[in-house]
């Protein structure tokens, strides 16, 4: 039978960490003992057992509370979540037979001007609050849209009249900020019409956005058989300028459900323009760290734009451990690990067990469902600590299901969640409240783009995991909804006021979280062209700021003076400035040089014209390069990269136009290099 499930949206969330210095005074030592009594499971030696506990929390064991929902939660039929229940069985045993020590964290409250100061500053604009003049803060400003802007206003408006009512001190004006002469200030905020993918508005030109080639698109769809429905994503245009209508509350589904069937999710692809796709190791960390800037600015003003409250939490911070393998921070754990391979982005422990899997269990009927040996998993745990960075490990004696157990492990047991503590509460509201799957999946595109790197990598790491499992669903009998289950409650522990229904809530809008992002990961890790477009407005504004200082400072002044009659000179002619490739004169318009340094021929000056793509000029340079190439670089993917000018460094989509990108950019130095891994 089927269960409706109702909330009062009174859920207090909270996440399970394994490392803290004191238990919280009054605080349960496991969120699994909020199931009722009665239903807590004691040993997990048998499937019937899980089949009680779940029968125990569907409506044939407790009457339906009478209190509400949110009109677009979805509802789940009990038997169908059978997995979570055992996975959560599993994960008490783990706890109770001492290889891991479980407490949690309690989320402190704040008023809104607190909140407010944290998120200003998380969006880079902590001058707001300081009084100071960045040109960084005030470059971002500039970039903003219309309901970005709003967003940033709404914010700043909360957090003054904050401090005044506590009288902490003078707080400046909105309008002495942002140069508005009324109570009701507003930003001078960019055009919201669409933008070419990566690149900016050009004067004269159209936007463009079709398809290109035979692998125009990117299509986010497992079962390519499916008779699901195919819908296109548009990243021109920010996702909350798209939002034109909102529904009424009373028009939203009142009885919407999940289906754990895969078809039941639409296949998305998104069209590649003619700058390509983008993605997120394409840019530098410098860029990045705009993006993670824009892409909070943007989930807000999604969310506003929905009427939907944007939740996040503060925390005790948690203080892991500096050496080992569980229980580390993934930034300690990478610091350490780069001593070892210089640049690696996902610690070596969780490549190592993700590879075993992959090598040797993904046929395994039953992976991540069926737990391997408590005993053998604690003892595997122990022996990894001592030997694995002595490489004195043996592999061979680990069985794929104690494999998977230590993979769990390893997500449970970090310091601070893989999707982080702050915005955990973002990614339960975008399903609780949202209830179109294109609209969960662009804040879910969003929240993932605010990642620190180290969690995205790893994240996208599990991920393609989990994508593999699924893949081969024929022989080990996990499908994608099987595996979402098994997966969320590592990596989304709740604890609601009340149990049962409020329980099984928690259960379904996180595996269905779990689902979107297996599902739909290709596009989740590519980044929304729109916000490329703003980073590059950001750089320009930066750079001509700088420029604006420079002719202001009479020191740089009289050097330049200096300078231009030193060239002036033919015997000092050696002094004269040299200056950057794009700056010289004998190139000719819609002609660029490329450089090459691990080619025996290092330069060389392509002609573009408008079907002229990054994948032709690399083709170029390997047919005159291939016989004085050297064999480890031609085993290398080589990539054609635009670096300088309004990006930092921008790896290109083989099927970038480069014409558009030239005229996007046109300060900009092409060089062929590896592509960073």
């Amino acid at each position: 039978m089927t269960m409706e499930m109702k909330d009062s949206g009174s859920v207090v969330l909270t996440a399970y960490h394994p490392h803290s210095p004191a238990r919280i005074p009054g605080m349960e030592q496991s969120f699994v003992q909020d199931i009722p009594p009665g239903h807590s499971p004691t040993s997990r030696k048998s499937l019937p057992r899980c089949r009680r506990i779940n029968r125990m929390l569907s409506n044939e064991s407790a009457p339906p509370p009478a209190f509400s929902r949110s009109n677009s939660q979805a509802s789940m039929d009990s038997t169908s979540m059978e997995d979570f229940w055992c996975e959560v069985e599993s994960i008490k045993e783990s706890r109770e037979d001492g290889s891991e020590e479980a407490t949690l964290l309690e989320f402190k409250p704040a008023d809104e001007g607190e909140l407010e100061a944290e998120w200003l500053q998380d969006v880079g604009l902590s001058t707001l609050i300081s009084g100071a003049e960045e040109e960084d803060g005030q470059a971002l400003l500039s970039t903003l849209t219309r309901t970005q802007a709003a967003a940033v206003q709404k914010r700043y408006n909360t957090y003054t009249q904050t401090l005044r009512k506590k009288n902490k001190h003078t707080v400046r004006d909105v309008r002495d900020i942002f140069g508005t002469g009324d109570s009701s200030p507003t930003f001078e905020t960019v055009p919201v019409s669409p933008v070419p993918s990566n690149g900016i508005q050009l004067p004269g030109q159209k936007p463009v956005w079709k398809s290109v080639s035979s692998n125009s698109c990117l299509d986010c769809g497992l079962d390519k058989g499916s008779s699901s429905i195919t819908e296109e994503l548009s990243y021109e245009v920010s996702f909350s300028e798209s939002i034109t209508v909102l529904p009424k509350p009373q028009e939203w589904p009142k009885n919407q459900r999940f289906k754990k069937e895969d078809s039941a999710l639409p296949n998305f692809i998104v069209r590649k323009s003619r700058f390509g796709l983008t993605e997120v190791g394409d840019l530098s960390p410098e860029d990045m760290k705009k993006i993670r800037y824009l892409s909070l600015i943007e989930l807000t003003a999604f969310y506003d734009a929905l009427g939907v409250e944007l939740k996040r939490n503060r925390s005790e911070r948690v203080r892991g451990r500096e050496n080992g393998l569980f229980g580390v921070p993934l930034t300690v754990l990478l610091e350490n690990d780069q001593k070892k391979v210089p640049g690696i982005k996902v610690p070596l422990i969780f490549q190592k067990l993700l590879l075993k899997l992959e090598e040797t269990g993904l046929e395994t009927e039953g992976i991540l469902r069926v737990p391997g040996s408590a005993s053998r998993v604690k003892n595997l745990h122990q022996e990894l600590e001592a030997k694995f960075y002595e490489d004195t490990f043996d592999w061979d004696q680990v069985r794929n299901n104690d494999a998977a157990g230590l993979l769990k492990m390893f997500i449970r047991e970090l310091p601070s969640p893989l999707f982080t503590v702050e915005y955990l509460p973002a990614f339960i509201t975008l399903v609780e409240k949202i209830s179109k799957i294109k609209l969960q999946l662009q804040a879910l595109h969003l929240l993932i783009m605010l990642l620190p790197e180290a969690n995205r990598d790893t994240a996208k790491a599990f991920l393609q995991f989990l994508k593999k499992v699924v893949a081969n669903e024929g022989k080990n009998k996990m499908n994608l909804w099987n595996v979402s289950m098994i997966v969320a409650p590592n990596l989304f522990i709740y604890k609601g006021k009340r149990a049962n229904q409020q329980e099984m809530q928690a259960a379904t809008t996180t595996a269905h979280i779990v689902r979107l992002l297996i599902r739909y990961q290709d596009i989740l890790w590519t980044v929304p062209s729109f916000l490329i477009s703003q980073v590059r407005k950001m750089n320009e504004a930066a750079m001509n700021n700088s420029k604006r200082q420079m002719m202001f400072d009479k020191g740089v002044r009289k050097l330049l003076r200096r300078k231009t009659m030193e060239r002036e000179r033919p015997e000092r002619s050696e002094g004269a400035v040299t200056f950057p490739p794009y700056l010289q004169t004998d190139i000719p318009e819609g002609v660029i040089r490329v450089y090459a340094p691990l080619h025996s021929k290092v330069s060389m000056a392509i002609q573009l014209n408008s079907q002229t793509k990054a994948k032709d000029i690399l083709a170029r340079f390997h047919c005159e390069n291939s016989r004085g190439s050297s064999q480890n670089m031609r085993g290398q993917i080589q990539s054609l990269h635009e670096i300088g000018g309004n990006i930092g460094q921008h790896c290109l989509d083989p099927d970038a136009y480069m014409l558009d990108v030239y005229r996007a950019n046109p300060q900009a130095e092409w060089v062929i290099k590896p592509k960073a891994s």
